[in-house]
């Protein structure tokens, strides 16, 4: 986190066939963020639990109406105008097929050295406008053993630091998540937190930064 609370959240939830999990990134950071954190979870909850819907696509088209009549942005001129971009994975453990929809967050694979992106749907959540019939698209993927999954918000890839106080970017995240993508995940939540910390020194957090990462065994 930026601040004490947070905007950027992890979401996870188990089926008897399915992991599913996702990485979200809400409007804002501090108490605002932290705020839209609340309702993002606890709508993704109600979504998967009460509507019993285990499709990534299926469940962004649902999370975002439920979104959008929550802070009245489809009929109130004086509507919140906040939302959250997100990627959202569900992980068959009988057939290791990952599926995978994202608004505006991709998703990456690292495969034996090579990172695989799955760019996501250029569709908002939670903003007006959002209801005007677009879907979210469904990708699957089989798995291979040892592949390593990556969920992230912006946060990391757009701290400012180095010599000449510019962004990170996301090339070098990609190469650091090829680095360290065969490392125990313990170690490589340390090496990205050093990196990041390195890169950064004096300069003040940009923004609340999420990675999540996935191995499959």
């Amino acid at each position: 986190p930026k601040d004490i609370v947070s905007g950027d959240f992890y979401w996870v939830n188990e089926t008897s066939d399915k992991i599913l999990f996702a990485a979200v990134d809400c409007t804002g950071h501090g108490v605002p963020g932290a705020f839209m954190s609340i309702i993002g979870h606890n709508l993704l909850d109600k979504v998967v639990k009460e509507h019993n819907i285990h499709e990534p696509a299926k469940i962004l088209d649902l999370l975002s109406k439920e979104i959008t009549k929550m802070l009245r942005q489809d009929t109130d001129a004086e509507a919140i105008k906040d939302g959250m971009d997100l990627s959202v994975c569900a992980l068959n453990k009988k057939s290791n097929v990952l599926e995978f929809a994202g608004a505006y967050n991709p998703m990456y694979i690292v495969r034996q050295g090579e990172i695989l992106e799955y760019k996501s749907d250029k569709i908002a959540i939670g903003q007006k406008g959002s209801e005007s019939g677009k879907k979210f698209t469904n990708t699957e993927v089989k798995l291979e053993p040892a592949d390593m999954i990556y969920l992230f918000s912006d946060g990391f890839a757009d701290q400012k630091g180095g010599p000449k106080n510019k962004k990170f970017y996301y090339p070098p995240f990609r190469d650091l998540l090829t680095e360290i993508h065969l490392l125990p995940l313990e170690d490589q939540k340390e090496k990205l937190e050093k990196t990041i910390n390195d890169w950064k020194g004096d300069v003040e957090q940009y923004d609340d930064m999420l990675v999540l990462g996935v191995k499959v065994s």
